[in-house]
């Protein structure tokens, strides 16, 4: 097994510290602001109860701190009360080195000494294999979700939750809030458009916690999956409301990924996101401000966009006309370093703002460019079309192609929107 040392975070962590700096022990929320605790927040003052004696597993990344920035791994380590035995790396990485679509390898952590296990994509065989390997008994899962369907660590999530299940181990997740509250919104995967970025038939905005997905994963996918549930436990978290956003609250923010580096992007993300299906327009990468910028060549792009777009007066959004130059590109390397046109997304109202209602009005009126080209990848010559697979089904693109206007396309798929809300409802863990 190939192996290198991991870079270690700074400053050594003691089992004095913890206990000395324990979450809710100093100050209070900011006036406005609500204290929340995270599921790790509770666990840390339990000193680990729930995880005592077992030998453990960790999948996370540099999300999975506490509300000291402390991350999860190097308190097990300092804690002795947990027998640490491994940690498992989602795309990006365990300590997040590495870019979209890449993963840091298997090898050593510097800090703690354990092996860390590169699982981004890993195959549910390879997730057994590894579970195995380590010699594990508990799986603990802690990672700071932003609420959209192609956002993969959840699915990172439901492979190990079968994996876990089909091998007998104990899954824990320690609680997260949604960044971007609790309501769902848009389309629903089906089937035949499965991938990667959507495993399975959820809704684009799923307004739900990593914990109350994998509730909801073991009651509705797990038997039929992997023929039987897992041994679930969420460590829920606590003070948190569906209708806050992490605005509203008081807990850190790590970046979750190297294009997610503010709240704000997280809550235009399940909207923007669908901007990587479009071959002639960049989603803002390599600029400050990912997914909040959006835009395509400056000679086939212009301030019309922006005009049109605010004369829709949609609700709770304003749009400022953007010229910037992209220094990432993803998978549209014709637009790299070059001047690019197009709009800046202001959300003005939170409560009133609909990401993905949002975006479609955004793709509705840069169609209207004749430069306006979805992406194809030629590597899936059946489902040529990524928007495809980040909608769940061919439905949006042909609607838009064929003329339809925004409230078409959001209506058609409220019913499916209803069903789900109606089957998560069992699943729900906050109100």
């Amino acid at each position: 097994m190939e192996r290198r040392k991991f870079l270690a975070g700074a400053g050594a962590v003691t089992v004095g510290a913890v206990a000395a700096t324990a979450p809710g022990a100093a100050g209070h929320a900011a006036p406005g602001i609500r204290h929340v605790e995270t599921g790790l927040d509770v666990l840390v003052r339990s000193d680990f109860a729930d995880l005592a004696g077992q030998r453990v597993g960790v999948i996370s990344n540099p999300t999975g701190v506490d509300s000291d920035y402390r991350h999860l791994v190097d308190l097990m380590h300092a804690s002795g009360t947990v027998r640490l035995a491994a940690a498992f790396g989602p795309e990006h990485g365990f300590r997040g080195s590495a870019q979209a679509g890449g993963s840091e390898g298997t090898g050593i952590d510097a800090r703690t000494g354990i092996t860390v296990y590169d699982a981004y994509g890993a195959s549910l065989a390879k997730w057994e294999s590894m579970f195995t390997q380590a010699g594990v008994d508990t799986v603990v899962f802690d990672i700071q979700d932003v609420g959209a369907r192609f956002y993969t660590y959840i699915w990172t999530m439901y492979t190990s939750m079968m994996a876990a299940a089909r091998v007998g181990k104990r899954y824990v997740v320690l609680d997260r809030p949604n960044p971007v509250g609790g309501r769902a919104y848009g389309p629903m995967m089906t089937a035949g458009y499965t991938s990667g970025v959507g495993l399975k038939e959820i809704v684009q905005q799923h307004g739900m916690t990593v914990g109350e997905l994998a509730r909801f994963f073991n009651a509705e996918f797990l038997p039929a999956e992997a023929g039987r549930k897992v041994d679930l436990h969420v460590v829920q978290c606590r003070h948190w409301k569906r209708d806050k956003l992490a605005a509203d609250t008081d807990l850190p923010w790590v970046l979750p990924s190297p294009n997610m580096p503010t709240t704000d992007t997280a809550l235009v993300y399940p909207g923007t996101g669908l901007f990587e299906g479009v071959a002639s327009l960049t989603e803002g990468r390599g600029t400050c401000k990912p997914f909040e910028l959006i835009g395509g060549l400056a000679d086939d792009f212009d301030y019309h966009w922006s005009d049109r777009l605010n004369a829709r007066e949609l609700p709770g959004v304003e749009f400022r006309e953007a010229y910037f130059t992209p220094t990432s590109a993803g998978q549209k390397p014709a637009l790299l370093n070059k001047l690019c046109a197009g709009v800046e997304v202001k959300v003005v109202d939170r409560a009133a703002y609909d990401p993905i209602r949002t975006a479609v009005a955004m793709l509705v009126e840069a169609h209207k460019y004749e430069a306006f080209a979805w992406r194809r990848d030629s590597w899936d010559a059946v489902r040529p079309y990524w928007i495809d697979k980040l909608t769940g089904s061919p439905r949006l693109r042909t609607m838009i192609d064929a003329g339809a206007d925004v409230d078409d396309v959001v209506g058609a798929w409220a019913d499916e929107l209803a069903d789900f809300n109606r089957r998560r409802e069992p699943h729900l863990l906050y109100r």
